[in-house]
């Protein structure tokens, strides 16, 4: 269980004030006072998909306006341009409700210039060992789940996806690094802090984070019941995993560069010019 706001003041006044800004034990002080809202973590929880499928909604009536062909198969082609509109909609969600607490948006990041070698070096070790045991050890078994066979036929635009020259541009240089940090700052920096000052277990809020984390992933290329519930499943043991390390280090930094790695991994190697 969480301590009291009273019984951390010691710790608060010794420790580094870039981290316990946006610390479990901090937030439930503000939680205690009222500053922190307790709808704010919902929020913030249904926030990314909400966004999401406003964005997806947008970009397919203006595929649809210029007579783009299936404008329902092209849409999940861009995925990683109009995703940024997701993005700015958390942020500014986001802003609004770390101004009402007193923190800046850039405390939920946990940055600590003194700890980037370490944390470089965490957010390595995430990217080679608990991405691949991911994505490729228990997505085998997401795939007999979900198809029974681990080499089904995917919807077009699934995976591989084609864009025009400058959407790829776009992608490769500017969507992930913004995609990756907020999505990091959604789940793991804001809303499990708080989620967990809320139910005062810090491994229920981590099954709340991990289940949002997770689905909203079936909603990034829909196309089968199938094709969603496998998204769903894949990402499982990744979100989990990333929760359990920003536990251990209360910092996003590692997980960001983490992150960074996964989706520029994505947009080098499942994107191409067409």
């Amino acid at each position: 269980m969480l301590n009291s706001p009273e019984a951390i003041q010691p710790r608060l006044a010794n420790a580094d004030q870039t981290e316990l800004r946006n610390s479990f034990e901090a937030v439930q002080g503000r939680l205690v006072k009222g500053r922190t809202p307790r709808w704010g973590p919902i929020a913030v929880l249904f926030s990314r998909i909400t966004f999401f499928m406003i964005a997806q909604g947008i970009t397919w009536l203006l595929l649809k306006a210029f007579n783009v062909p299936n404008p329902s198969v092209a849409v999940r082609n861009w995925f990683s341009v109009y995703g940024t509109l997701a993005d700015l909609g958390c942020l500014a969600l986001m802003f609004y409700l770390t101004r009402r607490e007193g923190i800046r948006l850039l405390d939920l990041v946990g940055f600590v210039k003194k700890k980037l070698k370490k944390d470089l070096l965490i957010g390595l070790a995430v990217f080679i060992t608990l991405f691949p045991i991911a994505m490729f050890a228990f997505g085998r078994l997401a795939l007999l789940i979900t198809y029974g066979s681990v080499n089904p036929e995917f919807p077009e635009g699934t995976f591989i996806r084609t864009l025009p020259l400058l959407a790829v541009l776009y992608s490769r240089l500017l969507w992930w690094p913004l995609w990756s940090a907020t999505e990091e700052m959604v789940y793991n920096g804001y809303t499990l802090p708080r989620m967990a000052a809320l139910t005062k277990s810090p491994w229920i809020s981590v099954v709340i984070v991990s289940f949002f984390y997770s689905i909203q992933h079936s909603f990034h290329s829909i196309a089968t019941f199938q094709q969603s519930a496998y998204m769903f499943l894949i990402f499982i043991p990744l979100t989990v995993g990333l929760a359990l390390v920003y536990l251990k280090v209360r910092r996003l930094t590692p997980l960001i560069f983490a992150h960074w790695l996964m989706d520029l991994t994505n947009v080098l190697f499942m994107l191409k010019v067409g």
